[in-house]
């Protein structure tokens, strides 16, 4: 790692590592140099490193967000960001989403306790779909309880849950 470099601040082309200590960066890769900075020692910490775009395109409208444990890679949930969610998402380094069943913007967890902590954030080549690394607080995603909204498999033809129930969506959301 560079001089002056952060274990928790390390530069990537089109990911953005926010300051989180509970996960180093170490748990994402072999090392703690990358690839990129590998193949271009200089650009990181650069003028031009700070030009790069990283921003979505909501001129599209929402755009799904797909979220991930960031220590796992498990995917944990699909959702919509607006433009107002992306940048209350910046600001306090939790996710916020817009709901589109409720029409309105939410804070990931206001009501089950269950935040997701940003450690990482990515947009594809062509801006319109966001990637969420998080820690994901109280380890469930889904609205179900389970630690994934991704719980129901279907294997070799035969159909399954595969993701635990973490917690019971009824005493927790008081139905």
């Amino acid at each position: 790692m560079r001089s002056g470099q952060s274990e928790n601040r390390i530069c990537f082309a089109h990911t953005v590592f926010l300051t989180h200590k509970s996960i180093p960066a170490s748990c994402f890769f072999a090392s703690p140099a990358s690839y990129f900075d590998f193949l271009y020692p200089n650009l990181c910490g650069t003028p031009m490193a700070q030009t790069l775009p990283f921003a979505p395109d909501f001129s599209k409208g929402l755009l799904p967000a797909i979220v991930q444990d960031a220590k796992t890679l498990d995917v944990l949930m699909l959702a919509y960001m607006n433009e107002e969610a992306w940048q209350k998402t910046l600001a306090s380094g939790e996710a916020h989403y817009f709901s589109r069943s409720r029409n309105k913007l939410w804070h990931k967890g206001e009501t089950s306790g269950n935040v997701q902590k940003i450690v990482a954030l990515r947009i594809d080549c062509d801006s319109d779909s966001i990637l969420l690394l998080v820690e994901q607080v109280g380890g469930a995603a889904c609205h179900t309880g389970r630690r994934s909204c991704f719980y129901r498999e279907m294997k070799d033809g035969a159909i399954r849950l595969c993701s635990p129930q973490i917690f019971d969506p009824e005493a927790v959301y008081k139905r």
